[in-house]
């Protein structure tokens, strides 16, 4: 067995997945943890600053 096959071991997948009920939407908790990684990571590229900004400015 690989190193990889040793991981996906971890995780059980013959069982069902865990859902969020909220009136009409269903929606699995992977995927609310995934919208929400991706909404983390757009904050984030948004407010911080790029890495050759600074640098810029001083030298006019």
């Amino acid at each position: 067995m690989s190193w990889y096959g040793s991981l996906a071991a971890l995780v059980p997948l013959d069982n069902l997945g865990h859902y969020l009920h909220w009136h009409f939407i269903e929606i699995s908790i992977a995927n609310v943890l995934v919208i929400v990684l991706m909404a983390v990571t757009f904050v984030a590229a948004i407010l911080l600053p790029f890495p050759g900004r600074r640098r810029r400015k001083e030298n006019p």
